[in-house]
């Protein structure tokens, strides 16, 4: 058993007969009243998210859990195939286990998340950062870069990320896994 104290990003917890992983978390210690901790959490079975509020001191239930480097190798419709990286085991999952699955490439190295007690696959952690080519974009209009602007372009894997003006087709650039955003020009 842990405490509201041990609560932190990526902390998995049973909670009303679910696990769930959490995945923002704040602190509050009012001026009057006892403290507590506000949580974000999502269902590691169905992928909801919810907001959950818990008095200090309050005792949740964490879940042993194992981390373990597998190779994505390729998507067929809703299900995304991974390779092991030490032992070469290939394993399933279902596309709502993974938070963006489409800035995911094949050959990218993921942690999946299992649950020590079943050996369940729980969720998919990707690396903070994913470098990908642009393969679509219109060309910037010059003059039009008074403030950022930006401008829709389609990556490699098909997702849609917004980028600066001056960003070209067959320029590769580094995107954020956790909010989908540009970050800058990738470094050759």
């Amino acid at each position: 058993m842990a405490s509201t104290s041990d609560i932190r990003k990526g902390l998995c917890i049973k909670y009303n007969n679910d696990i769930y992983k959490i995945v923002e978390f704040l602190h509050v210690k009012p001026g009057k009243g006892p403290a507590f901790v506000r949580t974000k959490l999502k269902s590691l079975t169905n992928g909801k998210v919810l907001d959950n509020t818990f008095s200090a001191g309050h005792k949740i239930e964490d879940v042993r859990i194992e981390t373990r480097s597998y190779q994505f190798l390729y998507a067929d419709g809703e299900t995304y195939h991974f390779m092991n990286t030490d032992d070469y085991n290939q394993i399933s999952l279902q596309e709502s286990a993974l938070d963006t699955p489409g800035l995911l490439k094949e050959g990218e190295v993921v942690t999946i998340v299992f649950n020590t007690e079943d050996s369940m696959p729980l969720s998919v952690d990707m690396p903070a950062s994913v470098i990908l080519e642009v393969t679509h974009t219109e060309p910037g209009v010059k003059g039009n870069t008074a403030t950022n602007a930006t401008k829709p372009a389609v990556v490699e894997t098909g997702a849609k990320v917004n980028v600066p003006l001056f960003i070209n087709e067959g320029d590769r650039i580094k995107v954020d896994t956790e909010k989908g955003v540009y970050m800058e020009r990738a470094k050759e």
